[in-house]
């Protein structure tokens, strides 16, 4: 698992088209969130793995790193393979990157 910070994860995201999977909740999503992004809550992840590609690119995102770390390394216990962390999470982006986007 790669574990990037927002500004290495923007310039890897100009070169490669990850899936990029927000494990927040629906409420945090609808403050703030990647247009490219599909929802898919921490909690709904076990009902939804089979709609997954273990051999895809992910890019997990959270509030800020915690839930989506657990999330990778669930991933890659269970055989993903291209799983990376967004460090500092979306909070973290929002402060660094892009601040146009709601902090919360």
């Amino acid at each position: 698992m790669q574990d990037l910070t927002p500004k290495a994860l923007e310039e890897y995201l100009e070169l490669n088209k990850p899936l990029l999977l927000d494990v927040r909740e629906q409420w945090e999503w609808d403050k703030c969130h990647f247009d490219t992004a599909r929802l898919l809550p921490m909690g709904q992840i076990m009902d939804n793995i089979d709609s997954l590609d273990k051999a895809a690119e992910i890019v997990i995102i959270c509030h800020h790193g915690i839930r989506s770390m657990q999330v990778a390394r669930y991933f890659e216990s269970i055989g993903f393979e291209r799983v990376i962390n967004l460090k500092g999470g979306i909070d973290a982006w929002a402060k660094t990157i892009d601040s146009s986007m709601a902090l919360y």
